[in-house]
């Protein structure tokens, strides 16, 4: 039986519990597109250069876990949206965001990212977010 595109994304959402860079790439195709809006996420092209940034990602989100709130689909693509909880040199966050993927053959083929920069700067006591404070 195929996978659906929305089983898909929400098994990639739930393997980086684990922790484990490999196991979360194998949810990737190999010409994978990773498109972030926010100006603190970190692009990328290749299930390869995606896969080697994921040691550091995951170094520096401690204990990474996407709660899916929703999940929509519509053939290929799918929009869900999370809370991602972590902690950041020792700071709890836990920051609302969406993910828009497309997926075909059982791998993302697309990752847009959406999230609030400023929320993350702000909850772990980064300067720039406590402006005004």
């Amino acid at each position: 039986m195929k996978t659906k595109p929305v089983e898909v994304a929400e098994s990639y959402l739930n393997s980086f519990i684990k922790g484990d860079p490999d196991f979360i790439a194998s949810h990737v195709d190999e010409n994978f597109e990773n498109i972030h809006t926010s100006a603190l996420g970190e692009p990328c092209s290749g299930r390869s250069k995606y896969r080697e940034n994921l040691t550091g990602f995951l170094q520096k989100f401690e204990g990474i876990n996407y709660e899916l709130k929703e999940a929509i689909s519509q053939g290929e693509k799918v929009f869900t949206s999370y809370v991602m909880k972590a902690k950041v040199d020792g700071s709890p966050i836990e920051i609302e965001g969406a993910f828009q993927f497309l997926i075909s053959d059982g791998l993302i083929k697309l990752r847009i990212d959406y999230f609030d920069s400023l929320t993350f700067l702000k909850q772990i006591g980064h300067p720039i977010g406590l402006e005004g404070n």
